[in-house]
């Protein structure tokens, strides 16, 4: 599994960070969470308003920060 927030480092951003690290944490997920502050990178997932997330490649979240419980939900399914 692949998990990226995406993000120039915001306090949203990081808000968002915060909450994807605890949701792995609980779900007992080994996996890396990068945090990907370029511009250019970001856009190529096509996500204009910040945080995202992207898991496995596809976006999940944008625009907003989503809880841990969403998260867990997003990361379950």
């Amino acid at each position: 599994m692949e998990i990226k927030v995406l993000g120039p480092g915001c306090p949203k951003c990081q808000a968002l960070e915060k909450n994807v690290k605890a949701a792995v944490a609980e779900l007992g997920l080994k996996v890396e969470v990068d945090h990907v502050t370029d511009i250019n990178k970001i856009t190529e997932y096509g996500v204009f308003m910040t945080p995202g997330l992207v898991v496995n490649g596809v976006v999940k979240v944008v625009g907003k920060v989503a809880t841990k419980e969403e998260i867990k939900k997003l990361l379950s399914a």
